[in-house]
């Protein structure tokens, strides 16, 4: 009998670092890892997408293109290199014309991107479509997302006043089957696989067996499970999606990993030896891979948010202590048993022991991500009213109704925080809620940004946007960047002069202007330079010689020199 097989995806160049150092690996840090990176076999790495063509550009100076073509020239085709991006809203908040889509996914693909991992912030399939047409036609494969959020809290009190007031709350919007009735849709879409996507990290043990199960009888294609481990349920949960039959994990190598990033892949791969899973990658590679990767985390100190390391340890030959292996053991007992309080303990000792950071009760309490939670919290410090931050948090499942209940998904999740927080100023201040609107609080509302999870209250649309019937985002009035010449340079030098970099310039126009700006005055500057240093040599060469001749040799050049001139 064959063993079971899990493929593994890889996230540590692109999430790992994203979650715990703010996306600012260099290129020559990702280089040292990346000989050894094609020795581990991975089923995939993400590598791009997210944050990183942003945050490169804006604080190291690099070019995301290079980036990807640098790591695909390496890894060649042992691993699926995959990338993330938010569908027809690419990297921003708005939707992009469908030749942006078509060129960024085009080039992404060439570039060395086999799988795409497309999401929506609102869950709307309409939003994920194109980018599916636009990958596979260039022999991608589309990786479909099923965002995981969680229902708004309300308590008793709030219930009866709004049904007394004839608008009774909804009781359950993100059940079992919204999740599988997506599923399902991206499947006939075209997807080639499906990855249920917890962001924020708020999925618990048991709903993830729920879903995942429901996913395995629905649709036939595989199934991925994405999930971060700042409330303290990661790895718990990626024990439980193991257990009822997910086809690929994400995971992050030890030292990228727990706290707000992925499970780590040692402890998962542990699991998977007691339950005889072949994960089908190279153990001593990884050793070595997470060794360099402890170095490059201690030169990156000052953009740690944690400076927690995990301890040390080489899964090859490493033999943990006896009471620790017995509670991985226990550990799949209580996943198989359905037993979600026994397997959270189990795994919350499991990662106390390999010192991990300690799950977050405040995220964990609020049901709110991370980001969004210190995103409020900072919002408020710069006003000095950090004491309102209990306040907003009630206010939060208010919003977010009102506002047809997006995901708390990045920038969903962001729109919502922020618009909670000028809510309870407008409450201190005396004035009635939504007295102070963001501009992307009233374009979601509006129904720019697509349709959400529950049709938005026409009075509330009109009170907040001035229409009353939603209006989606008119891709036909999109102005493309500009792209301007540099006379000084040459009658044919532009900003932007191949179509990846203009397809920087239309995703990311500040930070892609300042980028490319910098590439053109360091590469033509110095050309004219070369140019002008040139001339110089020239000429002091000619004065020279001409300083050499006798007077009468000096008088008929000159005299030659003036006829030429004349």
């Amino acid at each position: 009998m064959m063993a079971r097989k899990l493929l593994i995806r890889d996230v540590t160049l692109r999430d790992g670092q994203q979650s715990l150092f703010a996306t600012r690996m260099k290129q020559a840090q990702i280089e040292r890892v990346l000989p050894i990176y094609k020795d581990a076999g991975f089923y995939a790495l993400e590598v791009w997408g997210g944050a990183v063509p942003d945050s490169i550009m804006r604080f190291l100076n690099e070019d995301p293109w290079e980036r990807l073509e640098i790591i695909k020239k390496e890894i060649g085709n042992i691993s699926h290199l995959t990338a993330l991006s938010r569908g027809r809203n690419l990297f921003g908040y708005n939707p992009y014309p469908e030749e942006v889509i078509e060129g960024f996914n085009r080039n992404a693909v060439r570039s060395g991107i086999s799988i795409m991992r497309i999401f929506d912030a609102l869950n709307d399939t309409s939003n994920i479509k194109s980018t599916v047409k636009y990958v596979k036609e260039n022999g991608g494969l589309a990786d479909c997302v099923v965002c995981y959020t969680v229902d708004p809290k309300f308590t008793r009190k709030e219930r009866f006043l709004a049904k007394l007031k004839g608008k009774p709350l909804p009781k359950a919007i993100f059940t079992n089957e919204y999740f599988v009735n997506m599923a399902k849709e991206l499947e006939r879409m075209g997807a080639d696989m499906i990855t249920l996507k917890d962001m924020a990290g708020l999925i618990p043990p048991r709903r993830v067996g729920q879903i995942i199960s429901a996913f395995k009888k629905n649709v036939k294609i595989p199934i991925d499970f994405h999930t971060h481990c700042t409330p303290g349920f990661g790895l718990a949960s990626a024990l439980s999606a193991i257990i009822h039959g997910v086809d690929i994990l994400d995971t992050a190598i030890l030292n990228f990993a727990g706290g707000p990033a992925a499970p780590a892949f040692e402890l998962i791969q542990i699991f998977c030896t007691k339950l005889g899973i072949d994960t089908g990658v190279n153990l001593d590679a990884i050793v070595r891979i997470n060794k360099i990767l402890k170095d490059i985390r201690v030169e990156m100190a000052d953009i740690d948010s944690y400076k927690i390391y995990p301890i040390e340890f080489d899964i090859t030959k490493d033999q943990l202590p006896a009471h620790i292996d017995n509670i991985f053991d226990d550990a799949i007992k209580f996943a198989r048993a359905d037993d979600e309080v026994g397997l959270l303990d189990a795994c919350g000792k499991i990662e106390n022991y390999f010192n991990f950071p300690v799950p977050d009760e405040k995220v964990k309490f609020a049901e709110v991500p991370g980001g969004m939670y210190t995103n409020m919290l900072s919002q408020l410090k710069q006003l000095k009213q950090e004491d309102l931050l209990p306040r907003v948090l009630e206010v939060i499942p208010t919003v977010r109704l009102a506002a047809g209940c997006p995901p708390l998904v990045t920038p969903t999740s962001q729109i919502v925080g922020a618009q909670a927080v000028n809510c309870v100023i407008d409450e201190k201040n005396g004035k009635p809620f939504y007295t102070n609107n963001s501009n992307q609080f009233v374009n979601l509302v509006k129904g720019s940004y697509g349709k959400t999870p529950i049709p938005v209250d026409p009075d509330f649309r009109e009170k907040i946007a001035g229409v009353r019937e939603e209006i989606p985002f008119n891709t036909a009035v999109y102005e493309t960047q500009p792209n301007p010449s540099f006379p000084k340079y040459g009658e044919n030098v532009k900003l932007a002069s191949t179509e990846k970099e203009e397809l920087l310039l239309e995703l990311f126009p500040i930070v892609a202007n300042k980028f490319l700006n910098d590439r053109v005055d360091r590469i033509y500057g110095m050309r004219l330079k070369e140019t002008e240093l040139k001339k110089q040599l020239a000429f002091e060469a000619e004065l020279k010689k001409y300083m050499s001749l006798s007077p009468e040799e000096k008088h008929e050049r000159l005299i030659e020199g003036l006829y030429q001139w004349n």
